[in-house]
């Protein structure tokens, strides 16, 4: 599990619940006041529809995908990436049955799939232009994914917006057909649940579709630069570069403190 998201989630939720809870005590309210079904509906389902509008059915539907996608922790590390490909070099420098062992133990599929063309003997160029073709369309697809989480995010404050004047409308209404009472605090319950919604919009989006969209693009950049270091090393090994040429080339990828000395 990726513990900044849970930590960031944790303290949001912490932190607005109880800034509510305390408010309601000031004025000797419950906090379940704050809960409003009708609009809770209005917020996630006009959300949700105005995304289906938007994006194809079957991209929609990979919206609970892409949340539990960012709760999971990177699916790599550089460091263990570079110490896989200079393991490969050693490996190919020996013979291609040597490489296809060690490729056998490789978790990451990008990389497994590099050496699959290297062992059937492809070229250099086409092996760079297939895995660079591969690596193009996957950050396309990662943006895309990005993109409908933000569209979540950009879509459900203006809903709040709109549960909000559905309200205020027929908050005017009943005042006018009102035949007395206190106007006053009728007033005041009214417009306090109109506002519920647009809190829901705002908190919605500003504490899930929007971090949950960077997360994505912040993902996505990961995968690039491992993607280029993997194509990287994979042209490295086809020329069959010896294993410390390899580590100090790939190491330009990592940052200073995650660099990895040959002799180790």
């Amino acid at each position: 599990m990726d513990i900044a998201t849970i930590i960031g989630l944790v303290l949001g939720i912490g932190l607005i619940g109880g800034s509510m809870f305390l408010a309601g005590l000031s004025y000797g309210l419950s906090i379940g006041n704050f809960w409003n079904l009708e609009s809770m509906m209005i917020v996630l389902g006009g959300t949700l529809s105005a995304t289906a509008i938007a994006f194809r059915l079957n991209e929609v539907k990979r919206v609970f995908g892409l949340i539990g996608f960012v709760f999971k922790k990177p699916a790599f590390q550089l460091g263990d990436v570079v110490d896989d490909i200079v393991a490969l070099g050693e490996a190919y420098r020996k013979d291609r049955q040597s490489l296809e062992q060690q490729a056998a133990n490789i978790r990451n599929r990008f990389l497994k799939d590099g050496v699959m063309f290297i062992t059937q003997g492809i070229s250099s160029d086409d092996l760079q232009e297939i895995m660079e073709t591969r690596e193009e369309y996957r950050e396309r697809r990662e943006a895309n994914e990005a993109g409908l989480m933000k569209t979540l995010g950009t879509y459900s404050p203006a809903f709040g917006m709109v549960g909000t004047l559905i309200g205020l409308i027929m908050m005017l209404l009943g005042m006018g057909s009102s035949d007395g009472g206190d106007m006053a605090a009728q007033l005041g319950t009214s417009m306090s649940i109109a506002l519920i919604t647009t809190f829901y919009g705002a908190v919605l989006a500003n504490l899930l579709f929007l971090p949950f969209a960077e997360k994505i693009n912040s993902r996505n950049k990961e995968n690039t630069v491992c993607g280029e270091l993997i194509i990287e090393g994979l042209l490295l090994i086809h020329q069959k570069k010896h294993p410390i040429i390899i580590r100090d080339m790939l190491n330009s990828y990592l940052p200073p403190g995650e660099r990895k000395q040959s002799e180790e």
